[in-house]
């Protein structure tokens, strides 16, 4: 598939998802959001991806919503008084879909089912859904030039695209708070040291390093273990009791220890390299329903 606002291509393993639309900052538009859904959709059974990298081309990565277009900016409806029944029961109806629910947060949803690593390489600006993008992503690296800001305060709505749930899990609800009511562009310094981004890099050494840590997550292991392990930290570190977890080890143990997990203990034994060919998710996969994004 051809897309008109990101690049998706894969090499050695590794595929990146490049926002491109340099021009306008990244901008992001409802296109994109529609473009990011598919692309991290899309990667799941694309086999020769092991894991995801997401930037941006040219100076910045997203300058946050493209406000320059016509109607209401944010892509959303302006008609109807939709309720909170209509998000629980409607989630999926096409005109919810098109004129209610938050472009970000669909995108959010999306990258928290992929089963593959997704690293993000903050290469420059990132305010507003340039930034709430990026809280999914499992581990985030920023270029020295990057500058953050979790910006709605400035313009009279709330943060998107699921980050009430993510950034406080990230950086702790005080800081999440301070950052939000703030609205302040943050170097990358101060993202740094708050615990949001991984490491700083030299802007001609993010996108390697990102690479670096990719090949670090996937090379000699299970595609099938490492996607298990990534839904489980994320999906299980949120339920009331450790209770849930085990449950879900147990059948997440159970079906690995065959195919891979045989190969694994053989490899070990044998004092060789293993070799991994398991590319389909357990048949309990995925435990919780999840709607679509």
């Amino acid at each position: 598939m051809t897309y008109e606002t990101l690049d998706y291509a894969v090499a050695d393993g590794i595929c990146t998802i490049t926002l491109n639309r340099p021009d306008q900052l990244n901008a992001f538009t409802v296109t994109m959001a529609n473009e990011l859904v598919d692309a991290f959709t899309r990667v799941n059974t694309d086999y020769e991806a092991r894991a995801v990298v997401l930037t941006g081309a040219g100076k910045a990565f997203c300058a946050g919503m493209d406000l320059s277009v016509e109607g209401n900016v944010f892509g959303l409806g302006i008609d109807g008084e939709p309720t909170l029944e209509d998000m629980h029961e409607r989630l999926d109806d096409p005109e919810i879909k098109a004129k209610v629910r938050d472009t970000g947060g669909r995108v959010s949803l999306a990258i928290y089912a992929c089963t593959k690593p997704v690293i993000a390489a903050i290469n420059g600006a990132a305010v507003g859904i340039g930034a709430t993008m990026t809280l999914p992503a499992d581990i985030r690296l920023a270029s020295e030039k990057a500058r953050i800001g979790f910006v709605f305060g400035r313009l009279g709505i709330v943060p998107e695209a699921c980050s009430s749930w993510f950034l406080p899990r990230l950086v702790g609800i005080s800081r999440a708070l301070e950052w939000t009511y703030a609205a302040d562009i943050l170097p990358a310094d101060e993202v740094l040291a708050g615990g949001l981004v991984r490491s700083v890099h030299a802007p001609d050494e993010l996108l390697p390093a990102a690479y670096a840590l990719a090949h670090r997550f996937v090379d000699g292991h299970s595609a099938v273990g490492v996607g298990l392990t990534r839904q489980m930290m994320w999906r299980n570190s949120a339920q009331a009791h450790p209770l849930e977890a085990h449950r879900v080890d147990s059948l997440a143990m159970y079906f690995t220890s065959f195919g891979d997990g045989e190969e694994g203990v053989r490899a070990f034994l044998d004092k060789r390299t293993p070799e991994f060919t398991a590319t389909e998710m357990p048949p309990f996969y995925p435990w919780q329903d999840d709607p679509r994004p």
